[in-house]
């Protein structure tokens, strides 16, 4: 193992930690790093930074903060081939989607960087004026998750700066290291204490979410995590914004053009292993193409290469950690008990996190495979015949992130989609997000947007100002 020189930020300055964090490859399972391990007293300065920061940050003009956010896509961009390498070796992804996820990172910043909150003013009466302004919460307390670990991060930075307010931002402790690179390189023009990152183990996270010194919380992750924040948020009634898991259904119709849709709905799947909130995580087929359907992604599932990130050629990488990892085999384990039928991809046998790309073949409506959303590369394939009963079963979820519906009628796809309780549907393709568009989930799935002028609204609080005479 190597200690690697990477440095938490905190008030502009390099901080250190008295205990380390190791970090895995998944691809291996081997330790090959360790970063700091921040516990009270770091996390007790990164908050005073950032409450010492803010009446400054705030009351910079927007313009000015708007520049220092796009600054920060154009050092990610200017930085990519190194912070994606770092990527890969740590999450596991490979190369090219590693290099993908940082562009994409510094383009959010960017696209961002140009969204504005103006002032609203509205009709009161003769001799008075009423004025609504976006003004910024406060300090935010950000976490974000080792699937994109730097997107996701982006997703948090980006809008809380320029709507005002300053961050102590905890990437995943799984994957710490890109996260932290990110900050060093922005030292040197972001003011200090406007964004402190701090990597600490899983004590840290509930003692930034209980902290009465953050205004706001912004958490990516899991349900149960997720509920488990707002109830730790509840004491000082933080303001939150809450990502959290999907059960993403999609419903194909039977006048799709079998292999082209296939492969679209193999990658809205399978991208980064299934390893996506928002990736399907299951497949109604109508009876009537479900065995061919089938077929077709069975035979992409035996032909897509998986392995080590970094080896060229990869398509789809590691589970990203053992904790998910051995969830992942349990379902597995759960579906060959019960005999589901399973086919299979080509997985590493030795070493690291692997799980080979599996479809399920039509399992029970109320097998876990269907039930639980699995995170992994495993997708189950349902045949329906009614329409009706689809949207039904797609609907039957305590979550509502995401889904997809796949038609050559984009009329009927509209009026399917309409049905879906979710926050975000796509007709005939998957993962389409946009800095511009605003994405939540319903039910236990999130509170609150991200991303849009919804999103970074998310970050600031409406006061209204009446002027009389």
């Amino acid at each position: 193992m190597t200690h690697d020189t990477l440095s938490m930020t905190i008030n502009g300055q390099a901080a250190d930690s008295q205990n380390r964090l190791e970090v895995v490859n998944p691809a291996s399972g081997e330790v090959f790093a360790s970063v700091p391990d921040a516990g009270a007293s770091e996390l007790e300065a990164a908050i005073a930074a950032a409450r010492a920061a803010f009446p400054g940050w705030r009351d910079t003009p927007w313009a000015e903060r708007a520049a220092i956010v796009n600054r920060i896509g154009e050092t990610i961009a200017a930085n990519a081939a190194k912070l994606a390498k770092m990527l890969t070796r740590e999450q596991g992804k490979p190369a090219e989607q590693a290099q993908f996820e940082v562009m994409a990172a510094a383009q959010w910043c960017q696209a961002t960087a140009t969204l504005s909150l103006p002032d609203r003013e509205v009709e009161a009466g003769p001799g008075r004026r009423q004025v609504t302004r976006y003004v910024p919460i406060g300090v935010v307390a950000g976490i974000s998750p080792w699937n994109f670990p730097v997107v996701l991060s982006i997703w948090k930075i980006a809008p809380a700066l320029l709507a005002g307010n300053t961050l102590v931002l905890k990437p995943s402790p799984f994957t710490p290291m890109t996260v932290l690179r990110i900050g060093e390189l922005i030292r040197d023009f972001v003011p200090a204490g406007v964004i402190n990152i701090i990597t600490g183990g899983d004590t840290l996270g509930p003692m930034m979410t209980a902290h009465p010194g953050f205004d706001k919380v912004s958490f990516t992750g899991s349900t149960a995590t997720g509920r488990r924040v707002m109830e730790s948020a509840a004491p000082t009634l933080k303001r939150l914004t809450l990502e959290l898991g999907g059960n993403d259904a999609a419903i194909v119709m039977p006048d799709v053009n079998v292999p082209e849709t296939a492969a679209k709905l193999f990658w809205s799947a399978f991208t980064n292993s299934g390893q996506v909130c928002v990736a399907t995580k299951r497949a109604y087929v109508h009876d009537d193409i479900y065995d061919a359907f089938r077929d077709e992604m069975a035979k992409l599932a035996k032909a897509v290469p998986m392995g080590d990130g970094s080896q060229q050629g990869v398509a789809l990488g590691p589970i990203q950690n053992k904790p998910q990892y051995d969830r992942v085999k349990g379902l597995l384990a759960d579906c060959e008990a019960n005999s589901y039928g399973l086919l299979r991809g080509e997985a590493p046998q030795d070493g690291g996190f692997f799980v080979p790309v599996t479809l399920v073949d039509n399992p029970p409506e109320e097998s876990r495979i269907v039930r639980e959303e699995q995170f992994g590369p495993i997708l189950p394939l349902i045949r329906f015949t009614d329409v009706e009963d689809a949207i039904s079963r797609a609907n039957n979820t305590d979550m509502g992130l995401a889904g997809t519906v796949w038609s050559a009628d984009t009329d009927t796809a509209m009026r399917i989609a309409e049905r879906l309780e979710t926050g975000n549907v796509w007709i005939n393709e998957g993962l389409a997000l946009s800095p511009f568009a605003a994405f939540g989930g319903r039910k236990q799935s999130g509170v609150g947007v991200e991303n849009g002028v919804e999103g970074l609204m998310a970050y600031t609080e409406p006061k209204t100002f009446v002027v009389a005479g």
